[in-house]
């Protein structure tokens, strides 16, 4: 189903709904820098989630609907993810809701929750935690994770660039039992894999749909 949300009195972004019968959770599921909402991954994600009865809400940030190559800057981005949080929490109000997203969107979504908790955000969940820039391992962008005071699931390939396993894994020992880490061996930032791994991609993604329904569950 497509949406129309309301960023601001003079902004306005799409968005996309799924919802299955009986949906168990929702998920606010943003796009990451350099994909919209209908990018082939993140169609497939939330058509598996689908699968597992979780609805999904996908929506443009305002640049990605303007057409623009530059992210908003982060206050437009958060207004954004809460614009979409609140629509979703208006659509399910008795379902267990959830936000976060890939890449940029996750890390917008936890700026978001760091700043100002969402009302009825139970947790967040990063597809592919942006921890750094390519070729400069830090855990800078890490440092807001400490004011969000909801459960956290990580969910990072090992050839992630964008994210050194070991820095990525002591962020998570470091937010103690708010965060949950599950790795997808082999897989890089866009949670592709090789033909050596022995699976493909369409298999990375029903782990990955498997791995968030069952952390919703918990």
């Amino acid at each position: 189903m497509n949406l129309t949300l309301s960023v601001d009195d003079a902004t306005t972004v799409s968005a996309l709904w799924l919802q299955p019968p009986q949906p168990r959770a929702c998920y606010v599921f943003a796009h990451g820098a350099g994909a919209g909402m209908a990018h082939s991954f993140m169609e497939a994600l939330a058509q598996a989630l689908l699968a597992h009865d979780v609805a999904t809400l996908r929506y443009q940030f305002p640049y990605m609907e303007r057409g623009s190559k530059r992210p908003d800057s982060p206050a437009v981005a958060q207004a954004a993810v809460r614009a979409a949080v609140a629509a979703a929490r208006e659509r399910l109000p008795d379902t267990p809701l959830f936000a976060g997203g890939k890449s940029f969107g996750g890390r917008m979504t936890s700026q978001a929750q760091a700043a100002r908790a969402m009302p009825g955000v139970r947790g967040l969940v990063f597809v592919g935690f942006p921890l750094h820039p390519a070729g400069k391992p830090g855990v800078e962008r890490a440092a807001h994770l400490a004011d969000v005071k909801v459960p956290m699931l990580f969910l990072q390939g090992t050839r992630d660039e964008l994210a050194e396993l070991t820095l990525l894994q002591g962020v998570v020992q470091g937010l103690q039992e708010r965060a949950t880490l599950h790795i997808e061996d082999d897989a890089d930032h866009a949670f592709h894999v090789r033909v050596r791994s022995g699976r493909n991609d369409e298999q990375v993604v029903q782990s990955l749909a498997a791995a968030i329904a069952a952390w919703f569950a918990s």
